[in-house]
């Protein structure tokens, strides 16, 4: 594997990539989505596979509301070992640590003394992957430290912010040959899992459409001043304007439709409301002269975009987390012989719904077919473990889990890969400058660089 990079050189090239991103806003990414893809500096990593591992040995960064459920359920999954820890929040790191004497590991060791400790932990030798549960602006500088110290790194959503990001993390990954994938754990929820064997199988037609959403009142995480998520995702409502969180929705979407398996995404056009959500509440929770009171937020609260695939396909995503909504993600696939949509979950397939151009909204007789087999599988894996670590959305987060230690043991390609962090994380980006061209239709880069013309659709796995 390719040495790991000194701190000096590491922080160089962080301070010439994803920092440098970060001061030139919008510039940059415009440039960007015009560009023709980079010549391919490594091997394709489509359908990749590596030497099983008998025991996979991971490492954790990131102790906060995803990384603690992260650290508690690996340490129940057969075949897996925690080796390492890291937070450089020290409550958090110590609540890693409980957690650790309170499942009996030994020789867990720990690193949070600064912002570099996690490289210390890169560094060795006995560690497998690694999981990155950090704010957004981490994740990429940390999964391409761990890949190219021979870690295969497994990332929160969204993998990236800009698309100079996403191509570092493709490149990266196949300079490296490790796997790269964003852990976008909806695909992993039980109706995902089923709508995406029904659309294999045919159910509804040929696929023409679909919808995905991330609709969820965080306006509470502006209270997160010092620590907590709000602490650092509210500032992104300062820097952007376009869809900042699109993979909840889009993720699943991407899959029934079989995107960087046969289509592709091709072109978005994005537009953005007023943004008054955040104001509006900042005035009301804040005193006069606080931060939250004087920032200038810039997101427009709801955010539609539009994507056009390859093969002609269209897909609607919208982000709307400022506003008193009830929770959505849409998850709407529209074909030729039927439609799901959910929140509520209804569902017509012509010729097999009771009546005619009527919803059915009792998808018993639906789970009983097509309830994934993994999904079956796992939930009865689950039902042997303690309840508090294999739940977490709906239980959505163990069986994703569950399976990254299974294919990593078993040698299997992922479900998800760099290309899928790169592409859907990559709306983001591409939405911004959209936006700020009044909806320009804009081209969506091809990170598979054509492989997504010869790659099978993901199968029905057990």
């Amino acid at each position: 594997m390719p040495p790991i990079p000194s701190r000096r050189d590491f922080l160089k090239s962080v301070s010439t990539g994803g920092v440098a991103a970060l001061a030139l806003g919008l510039a940059s990414t415009g440039a960007a989505a015009a560009a023709l893809p980079p010549a391919r500096r490594g091997k394709s990593v489509m359908g990749l596979r590596v030497p099983k591992l008998d025991v996979v040995r991971c490492g954790v960064i990131g102790l906060g509301a995803r990384g603690l459920p992260t650290l508690r359920e690996l340490m129940l999954l057969e075949g897996c070992e925690v080796k390492a820890i890291s937070d450089i929040h020290a409550p958090s790191l110590q609540a890693g640590s409980a957690e650790v004497l309170k499942r009996g590991r030994a020789g867990v060791k720990t690193f949070g003394e600064n912002a570099e400790s996690y490289l210390k932990m890169l560094e060795m030798p006995d560690l497998d992957a690694v999981f990155i549960c950090t704010p957004w602006r981490d994740h990429v500088p940390m999964a391409v430290a761990a890949m190219r110290a021979g870690k295969h790194a497994f990332i929160e959503v969204p993998a990236a912010v800009t698309l100079e990001e996403c191509w570092q993390l493709v490149d990266t990954a196949e300079e490296t040959q490790r796997h790269c994938m964003m852990m976008e754990n909806v695909c992993y929820g039980r109706d995902e899992l089923m709508l995406l064997r029904m659309c294999r199988e045919g159910v509804f037609g040929e696929l023409l459409h679909g919808e995905g959403a991330y609709i969820h009142d965080l306006r509470d995480q502006m209270k997160h001043l010092d620590h907590g998520t709000g602490s650092w995702r509210t500032t992104e409502h300062e820097l952007r304007n376009g869809n900042i969180y699109p993979t909840h929705g889009l993720g699943p979407v991407a899959q029934y439709m079989s995107i960087n398996r046969g289509d592709r995404f091709s072109r978005l056009v994005s537009f953005s409301s007023p943004s008054l959500g955040m104001p509006d509440y900042a005035e009301r929770n804040f005193p006069a002269g606080h931060p939250r009171r004087t920032a200038k937020y810039i997101c427009g609260d709801m955010n539609t975009s539009i994507i056009k695939t390859a093969r002609g396909r269209t897909i609607v995503v919208q982000h709307d987390t400022m506003n008193p909504n009830p929770y959505s993600r849409a998850n709407v696939i529209k074909g030729t012989k039927g439609v799901f949509s959910g929140y509520p979950n209804r569902i017509y397939v012509e010729g097999r719904s009771p009546q005619d151009h009527t919803w059915e909204t009792d998808l018993t007789r639906w789970y009983q077919q097509y309830d994934h087999p993994l999904w079956k599988k796992v939930e009865g894996i689950a039902a042997d473990l303690p309840p508090e670590g294999t739940r977490g959305h709906g239980g959505m987060d163990f069986v994703m889990r569950w399976r990254i230690i299974q294919c990593l043991r078993e040698g299997l390609p992922l479900d998800q890969d760099v290309y899928d962090a790169a592409a859907w994380s990559a709306i983001s980006a591409v939405s911004e400058k959209s936006v700020a061209e009044n909806g320009a239709s804009l081209e969506i880069p091809d990170f598979t660089r054509g492989a997504w013309e010869n790659t099978a659709p993901l199968g029905i796995v057990s």
